[in-house]
């Protein structure tokens, strides 16, 4: 098992987003893709092209993204029945998204073929075949999904491997074995994974639903029983009851059954990206997820705290360190410093010799994150909070005051947003007004238009992404709320994060962390020319 090579392919940007709370903009599939691609996934799947606006300007943007380590993978459907090929629209948009990859899905139940094409076994199974092989001689790996393989198989064993065959003499790179409905067991899955094993010699794969709880454990069976590639999302995000969570997968492949998918580095950013992935779709964290939960290594007292603490192994299946995780004890300060230390070292900041700035940072983080602060997704702010800490952030204006008026006279007429700001920029009072499409954009509008004479680098900031999130419903419409924004310069990106009652301050914080982290970032530029 241990010299066995597995493919990891993920699909939150496909699959996943077929999640009844998952949305993602362009920019957060971009930045996604980036995540993914830092911790060494093999394939990430980057949508249907054909099938939505969002998804065909991802491919587009994508062909100026360089990923260091990850293959992008185009999806799309078999040619349509009764049509060549070589002048089906579908296929034709597949290739033309640029992607190094296609992943192609085809039927395999005949209760499918059946109802949902309306075609006869021959040319459903000639669908799958010239789909194949069209792809195959046009672009550098063709993935061939057999949905529903494990119903079908159930209904229909030789049917079912028929279609299986179809794809391979049509010269498919990997074939995907597909439980979409996630009604399978891990002994089912077992059993069909071995005699699909038998029958065919292409490299299989496995995609797995999560119907049944069982989505993780029947990819690692199938991979037991000769599967080389797993599909799945992370957090396992996906339609219905979702899809097999990577975030579950990798570590069970590396560290239970010794196979070396990813390196133990990138392992480590395990959690990082899971909260990452969490924060862009603007959901809570699952804190009970395991190996990168809140709580996974979580142990809160008596003898399980006593024993912990003499040996970990006691109540710990694997070591929190491995997957990027904490152990949380007692008080749990160490573990945070070391996790604060890492952060650090990753902006390269050495504060390992600054016990007390340690211990002043931390207490300073836990008391933001009690009050609603999270940091992933919001790396500016961050690094921003580092260097106050280190007494080296500086100050490139004094807020003085601000107004928002935000009027609607009529029922019929939108509202009219306008702010007015009062700064102090190097012993410089000014004063400016500006309107904006909303409160929060008219006090941007404000604040650049009072600092452009003081910064012109600040023209370039453009602000990408802008996120609100109650943080605890409780209080209804004065929950508090958190608000996440990426802002661009047009060579790099970077994320600022405000939490407050009012949605405005949450807003100003944000946005001016941004602003400054830009100011910040051009003076160490400067500093080291």
């Amino acid at each position: 098992m241990p010299d066995k090579t597995i493919k990891l392919y993920d699909t939150t940007l496909r699959d996943g987003t077929q999640a009844e709370e998952v949305s993602f903009s362009v920019e957060d599939k971009l930045r996604i893709a980036r995540c993914l691609d830092g911790i060494g996934i093999h394939y990430i799947e980057g949508g249907w092209p054909g099938s939505n606006p969002r998804d065909a300007e991802f491919f587009e943007r994508m062909r100026k993204e360089k990923p260091a380590f990850s293959r992008l993978v185009s999806f799309g459907a078999t040619r349509r029945a009764h049509v060549k090929a070589g002048k089906d629209t579908g296929l034709k948009t597949m290739l033309s998204s640029g992607a190094p990859a296609v992943c192609l899905f085809g039927k395999s139940w005949k209760l499918h073929v059946a109802k949902a094409l309306r075609v006869s076994l021959d040319e459903n199974l000639e669908m799958i075949h010239d789909s194949v092989r069209y792809l195959k001689g046009r672009v550098g790996e063709v993935f061939y999904d057999a949905e529903h393989f494990f119903d079908g198989f159930k209904d229909d064993p030789e049917y079912a491997l028929k279609t299986l065959k179809a794809a391979e003499e049509a010269g498919a790179d990997y074939i995907v074995l597909c439980d979409t409905n996630g009604g399978s067991l891990p002994f089912d899955v077992q059993r069909i994974v071995s005699e699909a094993r038998a029958a065919i010699a292409v490299p299989l794969g496995i995609h797995a639903h999560n119907d049944s709880e069982t989505a993780v454990a029947n990819s690692l069976v199938a991979v037991k029983e000769g599967a080389v590639m797993v599909q799945g999302t992370m957090n396992g995000f996906g339609e219905r009851c979702g899809n097999a969570n990577l975030c579950s997968v990798i570590p069970a492949l590396k560290v239970k059954m010794g196979i070396d998918c990813i390196s133990d580095e990138r392992l480590k950013k395990l959690r990082t990206a899971s909260r990452f992935v969490y924060e862009l779709a603007n959901m809570p964290h699952l804190r009970h997820q395991p190996y990168v939960g809140d709580a996974a290594f979580a142990h809160k007292g008596g003898i399980h705290v006593s024993a912990v603490v003499r040996s970990p192994e006691t109540y710990e299946h694997v070591r929190p360190e491995l997957v990027g995780n904490v152990q949380r004890v007692i008080v749990s300060d160490l573990s945070g410093k070391s996790n604060l230390l890492y952060k650090a070292a990753e902006y390269g900041l050495d504060i390992s010799s600054k016990a007390e700035v340690v211990q002043n940072l931390l207490h300073e983080l836990k008391s933001l994150e009690h009050q609603g602060f999270q940091f992933e997704g919001a790396e500016a702010s961050f690094e921003l909070l580092i260097q106050k800490a280190l007494k080296r952030r500086e100050r490139y204006f004094k807020l003085l005051g601000f107004t928002v008026i935000d009027e609607k006279t009529n029922e019929d007429v939108p509202p009219r947003s306008e702010a007015a700001i009062r700064l102090e920029v190097n012993g410089v009072v000014e004063h400016t007004a500006a309107e904006g499409n909303g409160p929060v954009n008219a006090l941007d509008a404000a604040l650049r238009k009072a600092l452009y004479r003081f910064y012109p680098s600040l023209k370039k900031v453009r602000l990408i992404d802008f996120k609100v999130r109650v943080v605890a419903g409780a209080e209804g419409t004065g929950a508090r709320v958190r608000v996440l924004v990426e802002s661009g310069d047009g060579v790099d990106k970077w994320g600022t994060v405000g939490v407050s009652e009012n949605v405005i301050e949450a807003s100003w914080q944000a946005l001016v962390d941004g602003l400054e982290y830009k100011l910040y970032k051009d003076k160490v530029k400067r500093d080291r020319t």
